[in-house]
C-alpha cells in the first residue's frame, strides 16, 4: 500500500484593527467582556491552540499540547505584530511550533502571508510586490528562516501573483480545488478538464509560469474542509480524525496527501473547544497508526509534482463569483441580512483606487527627489516597520536617500513611505467581505484612506479629500439612517484624526487626572514635559505647562503650551497652542495663576479663550481608552451614589421581592432593576479583590438566587476568572506557598459552584506545568516522611480534582 500522509492546516488571520493615527487598538464594545477582538478571538482560539486539552473518556485532562507544532499554519503579520504585543506567550508559542515541526517533520509548518491581507488579483502590480516581499521579511524576522509556502488571502490567485511569488524564492501555496480547470501528466501533451472541483487532491501539481519559473500549488479537500467549517465535523475528534482518513483510496498508487485547508479560527473561535477536537484528532491519528503527519514543506522533500496544471485566474474559496466579494454586487454574502445588497463594493473600491493612482505620481515626483528608488525603497520599509529605533530608520535612509538628508527631508522619507503603508492597508480585504458599507470592517479600511489623505495633504500641499469623498457618497448603506460612504466618513473617521496638537491637548487633560513624568508615551507619541504647573483650589484644577511632542512613526515634532481647567465633573475648557517663546510662556502663566489663585474663574476662562483661541478642547477630544479611564473616575462618585440607592430600595423590598419569588408571582420590574443592580455591581467588586471573600460572596449568590436576581454572566465571569488567574500566576512563582495554593483550591471551587462558566485555561496550563515539575519532587519528599509535602499533596490533588485532571495514582 502506498504510504498514507495527513495534513491540516489552519489560515490563522484578523484584519488589522489600529487607530492609524495611534497605532493601537482602541475599546470594542462588541467584543464585550474583552477589550477588542483581537483579545477575545486569541482567548477563544489563538492561546487555546497553543495549549490545548487531551481528555479522556472522563473528560479529565490527560495531556496539554501544542497544536500548531502538528499542523501546517500561517498566521496574518499584523495580527502577529498585534500578538508579540499584547499577547507575547501566545506569540512565543507560535515562533516555538516552527522549531518543533522542524525537528519532527524535518521542514517548518509555518507559511508566510501576502502582508495586509488585500486581494492580490484586483491588485497593482507594485502593490503584489510589495506585499510578497513584506510578507517574506515579516517572516523572516520572526520565525529566523525563509518561508517555503505562502498564503494567498482569501487563496484569490491570478498568474501574475503566482510568478511575483515564485521569482522571490516561495516554492508553493495552496489553493481550493475549485480553482483548477485542466490538468495533464509533466511531459505529456492531453490536457484534462477537471473544473468544477474534480481535481484529485491528494498530491501536488505545478503550475509553470513564464520566464521558466514554476511554482507548486496544493489543492485542499474541498468536502472535508467544508464539513470542518460548516457541518459541524469538530464535535468529535474521531469522528474529524476518520473523515480524514476517508480521502485515501487504495486504488492510487502514489504517496497520497489527505489535506484540508480552513480559518484557523474554525479551532476554538468559530466552534467551541474545535481546538480539543483538532488535538484529538492528531493525537488519534498518531496513536492509531491511521496516517502518518505531515506538513506540505516535509511532503514535498520526498515527493515532487509529477502533474501540471491550469489555474482559473482571478479566482477564491470564498467568493462562487471569482473575486466578486470584494469589488461588486456579486451575491455573495454572510446571509444573515436579507433584502440587502452589496452595491456599495464598487464605488468603494472605485474611491480607493482614484486615491491610490491620483497620488502615485505625486508620490514618485516628489520621492525621487530624496530618494534613488521611491519604489524600492518603499519594498525595503518593511524593516522600519519591524524595527522603528532611530538606528535602524537612519540605516534605512542611508540605503535609499539621495546624499545626506537633513531632518525635514526624512520626516519627509518617512511620510512618504506611511503614506504607502496606508494606501496598500485600505485594501484589506474585510472591508468588502461583509453586508454592509457601515460595517466596523469597511470603517476601518475608511480609516486608512483618510490617514492617507493627511498625509498627503502634508506631503503635497494638495486637498484630495473632497473629491474622494464626492466619490465615496456613491457608495451608500443598507440602513438609511447611516447614509453614504461620505456620511459615515464625516461621523467616524474625521473625529478619529490626530495631529500634534491633539496629542498635546489629550497629555494636558491626562495631566489632571492621572501623575505624569518627565517622559510619556502617548501611543504612538513620545511626550517630554519640559515644564509643569499644577494648582489647585477645592474641587477646581488648573494645568499649566511645555511640552515637545515627537511622533514615533513619522519622527515630526512641535513644541506647545497648554492651559487647562477642570471645575469638576466633566466640565474641562483648555487649549494648547504653538510655544511662542519663554517670556510670552512665562507672561501667560503668572497671569493666569494669579487669576486662578484669586479665585477668578471667569478671569480664568477668559484668558484661556482669548490666548488659545480655536485650538480649544473638551474631554470629547481624549482619546477612546483614556476617556473612558477618566470618564469612570469622574462617574466614580456618582456611581457610588446610584449603587447606594438601588442598594436601599433593594435592602428595604427584599423580603417581599424573595416571598413574591417564592410564590411564582413577577417581581415588579422597579424592584427587580434595583436588585440587579445591586448585587451585580457588589459581586463584581468581591470577585476582583484579592484575597477572594468567600462568605460575603456565597451570601450574595443565595441572595440572588432567593429574589430571582439575573446575575451579569460574562461580567462577573471574566472578573472572577482574571483573578483566579492571579492567583495562579503567584502560586507559580512561588508553588511551596500553601496559603496561596489553599486560595486558589477555594477560588476554583467557588468557580466550578457558580450557575455560569468561570474560564479556569490558565490556571490548567499552570497546574499542569506543576504536575510534571514540582509534584514528582513533594511526592518523594512526603514519601520520606516530610509533612509539610504530605499536606501540599493533598491541597494540590484536591485542586486537581476541581480542575478536571487524571491524576497519577497517589493519595487522594
Amino acid at each position: 500500500m502506498a504510504e498514507r500522509l495527513i495534513c491540516i492546516h489552519g489560515h490563522f488571520y484578523q484584519p488589522p484593527r489600529e487607530n492609524p493615527w495611534l497605532e493601537a487598538i482602541e475599546q470594542q464594545d462588541s467584543a464585550y467582556p474583552y477589550h477588542d477582538w483581537n483579545e477575545r478571538i486569541t482567548a477563544e482560539c489563538y492561546e487555546q491552540n497553543a495549549a490545548s486539552r487531551i481528555l479522556d473518556s472522563q473528560n479529565q485532562i490527560v495531556q496539554i499540547v501544542n497544536n500548531y507544532s502538528r499542523i501546517s499554519f500561517n498566521f496574518g503579520p499584523t495580527l502577529l505584530t498585534w500578538l508579540a504585543d499584547h499577547a507575547p506567550q501566545v506569540y512565543q508559542a507560535i515562533l516555538d511550533a516552527d522549531q518543533e515541526s522542524q525537528r519532527y517533520f524535518g521542514a517548518g509548518s509555518a507559511m508566510a502571508q501576502c502582508y495586509n491581507h488585500l486581494i492580490m488579483p484586483l491588485a497593482a502590480r507594485r502593490d503584489k510586490v510589495t506585499q510578497v516581499i513584506w510578507g517574506i521579511q515579516d517572516f523572516k524576522y520572526r520565525f529566523g528562516r525563509d518561508p517555503e509556502g505562502m498564503w494567498l488571502p482569501e487563496t484569490a490567485v491570478d498568474l501574475e501573483t503566482l510568478d511575483i511569488m515564485a521569482t522571490h524564492g516561495i516554492r508553493f501555496t495552496i489553493l481550493a480545488p475549485t480553482q483548477v480547470s485542466h490538468v495533464r501528466k509533466i511531459g505529456e501533451m492531453i490536457w484534462h478538464d477537471v473544473s468544477g472541483g474534480r481535481i484529485d487532491p491528494t498530491q501536488p501539481y505545478l503550475v509553470k509560469l513564464p520566464e521558466g519559473r514554476s511554482i507548486t500549488v496544493f489543492f485542499y479537500d474541498g468536502p472535508v474542509a467544508r464539513a470542518v467549517a460548516f457541518e459541524r465535523l469538530l464535535s468529535s475528534g474521531v469522528g474529524f480524525a476518520n473523515r480524514l482518513a476517508s480521502i485515501f483510496n487504495d486504488q492510487r498508487p502514489w504517496p497520497q496527501l489527505a489535506h484540508i485547508a480552513t480559518d484557523g479560527e474554525t479551532y476554538g473561535h468559530h466552534h467551541r473547544h474545535g481546538d480539543m477536537a483538532l488535538a484529538y484528532a492528531l493525537h488519534y491519528i498518531e496513536k492509531t497508526g491511521l496516517a502518518q503527519l505531515t506538513n506540505y514543506a516535509a511532503y514535498l522533500q520526498r515527493y515532487r509534482p509529477t502533474h501540471e496544471v491550469q489555474i482559473i485566474e482571478r479566482t477564491s474559496w470564498s467568493c462562487a463569483h471569482g473575486v466578486g466579494r470584494w469589488m461588486s454586487d456579486c451575491g455573495c454574502n454572510t446571509g444573515g441580512n436579507p433584502g440587502w445588497n452589496q452595491a456599495w463594493r464598487a464605488p468603494l473600491r472605485a474611491a480607493l483606487d482614484w486615491l491610490r493612482d491620483t497620488i502615485a505620481p505625486r508620490f514618485e515626483g516628489y520621492a525621487r527627489r530624496l530618494l534613488v528608488d521611491p519604489w524600492a525603497a518603499r519594498d525595503d520599509y518593511i524593516s522600519v516597520i519591524l524595527n522603528r529605533s532611530p538606528e535602524n530608520i537612519a540605516a534605512f535612509i542611508g540605503r535609499h536617500g539621495r546624499g545626506r538628508l537633513d531632518e525635514g527631508q526624512r520626516i519627509a522619507v518617512l511620510k512618504l513611505m506611511e503614506l504607502q503603508r496606508h494606501l496598500m492597508l485600505m485594501y484589506t480585504s474585510c472591508g468588502w467581505f461583509f453586508d454592509d458599507l457601515s460595517g466596523i470592517e469597511t470603517i476601518q479600511v475608511m480609516m486608512y484612506a483618510g490617514r492617507a489623505l493627511q498625509l498627503a495633504h502634508d506631503l503635497f500641499g494638495e486637498d484630495f479629500e473632497a473629491e474622494f469623498l464626492d466619490r465615496l457618497a456613491q457608495a451608500r448603506s443598507n440602513l438609511p439612517a447611516r447614509g453614504n460612504g461620505r456620511d459615515l466618513y464625516e461621523r467616524h473617521v474625521r473625529p478619529a484624526m490626530v495631529d500634534l496638537r491633539k496629542v498635546g491637548a489629550h497629555y494636558a487633560m491626562k495631566t489632571l487626572f492621572n501623575g505624569v513624568g518627565e517622559r510619556e508615551q502617548i501611543y504612538a507619541y513620545t511626550v517630554d514635559r519640559e515644564d509643569y504647573h499644577l494648582l489647585l483650589a477645592g474641587k477646581a484644577r488648573l494645568a499649566l505647562g511645555r511640552i515637545h511632542i515627537q511622533s514615533t512613526i513619522t519622527g515630526e515634532s512641535t513644541r506647545l503650551s497648554f492651559g487647562v481647567l477642570h471645575l469638576g465633573d466633566h466640565n474641562i475648557s483648555g487649549g494648547v497652542r504653538a510655544y511662542q517663546g519663554e517670556q510670552s510662556y512665562r507672561q501667560l502663566i503668572e497671569e493666569l495663576s494669579e487669576l486662578f489663585l484669586r479665585a477668578d474663574i471667569p478671569g480664568v476662562i477668559r484668558m484661556v479663550d482669548r490666548n488659545f483661541g480655536q485650538e480649544q478642547y473638551s474631554l470629547k477630544l481624549l482619546f477612546g481608552d483614556e476617556q473612558r479611564q477618566i470618564l469612570h473616575r469622574i462617574l466614580t462618585s456618582s456611581l457610588a451614589e446610584a449603587e447606594a440607592a438601588y442598594r436601599q430600595i433593594y435592602e428595604n423590598h427584599a423580603p417581599l421581592m424573595r416571598f413574591l419569588a417564592s410564590i411564582g408571582m413577577p417581581v415588579p420590574r422597579e424592584f427587580q432593576i434595583a436588585a440587579e443592580f445591586a448585587i451585580n455591581t457588589e459581586l463584581r467588586r468581591l470577585f476582583e479583590a484579592e484575597p477572594l471573600d468567600f462568605d460575603r460572596i456565597n451570601s450574595l449568590l443565595r441572595e440572588a438566587q432567593r429574589s430571582g436576581v439575573t446575575l451579569d454572566s460574562d461580567g462577573l465571569s471574566y472578573a472572577l476568572s482574571r483573578t483566579i488567574r492571579s492567583i495562579s500566576e503567584q502560586f507559580q512563582l512561588t508553588p511551596e506557598d500553601r496559603g496561596l495554593l489553599t486560595q486558589l483550591d477555594a477560588a476554583v471551587g467557588l468557580a466550578r459552584n457558580l450557575p455560569f462558566e468561570v474560564d479556569v485555561w490558565h490556571t490548567q496550563n499552570v497546574y499542569y506545568e506543576l504536575l510534571q515539575t514540582v509534584y514528582p519532587q513533594m511526592n518523594i519528599e512526603a514519601g520520606e516522611g516530610y509533612a509539610d509535602a504530605h499536606a501540599w499533596l493533598r491541597l494540590f490533588r484536591s485542586l486537581g480534582v476541581k480542575l478536571r485532571f487524571r491524576l497519577p495514582p497517589g493519595e487522594p
